[in-house]
This record gives structure tokens, C-alpha cells and sequence, in this order.
């Protein structure tokens, strides 16, 4: 259906990666399936929802084929499209992390204010700064490749503009996405040829920045010492991540059954958001958690792959934002995962293509679109065709 929807039958085999859009197929099925089963409970519970129990699939459902149709319009967009307004994106994505701390603009949910109401919809600007730092990094990686070894004038202005970003997201906050993105922003010079002193360096900048950020916050103390040992206080900051060890227990090799967690009978926070991967673990077992992370670590190969065939055609742009985009969904399944398993400290990020959430699922099918469209070029310049 979503291949179909692409390019005419008679292009389709010879066009486009099949193989990586049934990765996201099967990713996103089993996350419908999924936050179905995680999110009943709450849903029949909550006045909010009105009880009705398929309120949440209803909803992800939706946000799937707003997803899609935004994936759609990404693809017909080609690379250097991309590359040209690339800052003038990244500009936009910093006016909305602006707006978000504005008094009667920006939303606040359970202390964090992340959100922009949109009629029935919250955007949620941090997840298109992801994307769009994926695109801006690496047009800045090539117009600053003669200059990639000069500290000042290549990597300087590069963390300065991350400085920014990192600050409005500390007063959002939004520490989760603060990590992602200069992950994204600092693979993605790594990838483009930066000299090796200054990550390097960085390996030791980075961790003393991170101690002072959670030396400086009450909360984000609290966050890494519940993660450090949560059963030791179970029913206060470690309520959350013992649940999810819990129900990982639970599930043993082959699960509870579809269906059959019981964590998620509102002894679990967040089951069908950020803890959706323990619900899986509990029901599928460590079966089903394997299969998710093959999905994941196949997902990340294609998309290196695509951009290494970028790279030997010379589009070093197009090779640049398939790997950026490779790191981001790499990274944030990896963070995600680890915060599952307790080990790493609650983030609030979400699992790619797979957690309930609107504008993170959204921009997630633009990356793969973009993923595609890369592909797509690729064998086009092979087959000597215009782009």
C-alpha cells in the first residue's frame, strides 16, 4: 500500500529500498498492536478519553496516516531542496522552541512545558529540531570541509548554534532531547571528516558538562540517583523503573501472552509511551524483545548503507543525512531501550516508529522518507538518469 503510494507499479521494483520499508512496515505493526494492548486500562479509565478503550489506537492510528502523508510529500522533495533551506529550517525549529517557553503559547504537561497547541493536535518542537539537525549538520559538514581541521572557524560557530538549542531545551526541559541532538550534531561532524583532536577533547568536555547539569538540578539528581538503584526506593523515585524490571522478569523467554501484562494495570507509568518496550518484554517475552531490536539494528544498517552509496557517488550531502539520520534513530531506540532496562537514567524519549506520541512518530516516517528518497537518487545517478 505505502509502496504503492510512491511511484507507479512499473518503477516501483527498480526505485526504492522494499526491504527498508518493510522494516518500518513491521515496526510500525507491531507498535499499533502494541500501544493497543498497553494503553486499554488507562483508556477504559480516564475521563479524559471518554473510557473508550480504543482511544489511544484510534489516536496512534491516526497520527500514522498524518505520517504517512507527510512522508509522502517529504519523498517528492529531492536532496538539494533539502540542503538549500536547511538553515533557514533549523531557524524555524529554533523560533518554535522559543515559542514553547512563551507564557500562553507553550503548554506545560507534569512540570515540562514542550508543547505547542495546534487546534487538536500538540506539536512538540524539540522532535522536528531532531530532523532538522540532521539536515543543517550536514550541509554545515560540507560548506565547512576546507576548514574541518581549523578549531574556530569550523567547529566553533557549529557549538555555539548547539549551545543555543541546548539551552532552550534545558528550560523546556527537555534533557532527552538535548542528548539526541547533539549526538546527531556531533556524529554527523564526526562522519564529514572534523579533525580527531576536537572529539577527542570532547570525550572529556562532555561527561564534566553532563555532572554539572545534574549537579545543577534538583530533579535531574533525583533522576539519576533513582536509576543508580531503584530499590531503594521503590515507591518513590524508583517506583517507575523497578515496574519495567518487573515486568521484563515477567516475561522470561517467550512472555505472558498478548495481552496479559499486568504492569500495565496502572502499576506502570508511561506503558504506552516510554515504557512500551517492558510491556513487550512482559507479553512477547525476551523473544519479542530480540525481534524488536533486529528490526532496529537492521533499520540502522540500511540506512548506513544508503548513505555510504550516497558518499561513492559524490553526493556527500545526501551521504551525510542518511548516516545523521541512521545516528538519531539510532540513538534514541538505543537510549530508550537502555532506559527500559535500567540501564540509563530516565530520559523521556520515546521508541521510534513503536511508542504512542504524535510529533516524534510523524517526524520519524520524514526521516524514513527522506531515507528513501536518498535511495532513490542513488539509483537513479547509477542507472545515468537525472535526479
Amino acid at each position: 500500500m505505502i509502496s504503492a503510494a510512491l511511484h507507479p507499479p512499473r518503477a516501483v521494483a527498480a526505485e526504492y529500498d522494499r526491504v527498508l520499508l518493510w522494516l518500518v512496515t513491521a515496526l510500525l505493526a507491531i507498535g499499533l498492536v502494541m500501544v493497543y494492548s498497553a494503553s486499554i486500562a488507562t483508556a477504559e479509565a480516564s475521563k479524559y478519553t471518554g473510557h473508550q478503550a480504543t482511544y489511544y489506537l484510534l489516536r496512534h492510528g491516526s497520527f500514522i496516516a498524518v505520517g504517512l502523508v507527510c512522508a509522502l510529500a517529504a519523498f517528492q522533495v529531492p536532496m538539494q531542496v533539502w540542503q538549500k533551506y536547511a538553515p533557514w529550517l533549523f531557524m524555524g525549529g529554533v523560533i518554535l522552541l522559543l515559542l514553547v517557553l512563551v507564557p500562553g503559547i507553550g503548554r506545560s504537561v507534569n512540570g515540562s512545558r514542550r508543547w505547542l497547541p495546534l487546534l487538536l493536535i500538540n506539536l512538540q518542537p524539540s522532535e522536528l529540531m531532531k530532523f532538522f539537525a540532521v539536515i543543517y549538520a550536514a550541509d554545515y559538514a560540507v560548506r565547512k570541509g576546507a576548514l574541518r581541521d581549523r578549531f574556530l572557524k569550523s567547529f566553533l560557530p557549529m557549538f555555539i548554534v548547539m549551545a543555543l538549542v541546548g539551552t532552550l531545551l534545558l528550560l523546556e526541559p527537555d534533557m532527552g532531547a538535548l542528548v539526541v541532538i547533539c549526538i546527531i550534531a556531533m556524529g554527523t561532524l564526526w562522519l564529514g571528516g572534523f579533525n580527531l583532536k576536537i572529539f577527542l577533547g570532547l570525550l572529556v568536555l562532555l561527561p564534566l558538562a553532563f555532572a554539572v547539569l545534574v549537579l545543577s538540578s534538583e530533579y535531574r539528581m533525583q533522576r539519576v540517583l533513582g536509576f543508580l538503584d531503584p530499590w531503594a526506593d521503590p515507591y518513590g523515585k524508583g517506583y517507575q523503573l523497578s515496574h519495567a524490571l518487573i515486568a521484563f522478569g515477567r516475561g522470561e523467554w517467550f512472555g505472558v501472552g498478548l495481552g496479559g501484562s499486568v504492569e500495565k494495570l496502572f502499576y506502570l507509568p508511561e506503558a504506552h509511551t516510554d515504557f512500551l518496550l517492558a510491556v513487550i518484554a512482559e507479553e512477547l517475552g525476551l523473544v519479542g524483545v530480540s525481534a524488536v531490536l533486529a528490526l532496529f539494528a537492521w533499520l540502522i544498517v540500511r540506512a548506513f548503507s544508503i548513505g555510504r552509496h550516497a558518499a561513492m557517488s559524490d553526493r556527500l550531502y545526501a551521504a551525510l543525512v542518511a548516516q545523521g539520520i541512521a545516528v538519531w534513530l539510532g540513538t534514541q531506540a538505543m537510549i530508550n531501550i537502555g532506559v527500559n532496562m535500567g540501564v540509563l537514567p530516565t530520559k523521556g524519549l520515546t521508541l521510534p516508529f513503536l511508542s504512542f506520541g504524535g510529533s516524534g512518530l510523524v517526524m520519524n516516517l520524514v526521516a524514513v522518507a527522506v531515507l528513501l528518497r536518498i535511495d532513490y537518487e542513488n539509483r537513479r545517478v547509477a542507472r545515468g538518469l537525472p535526479i
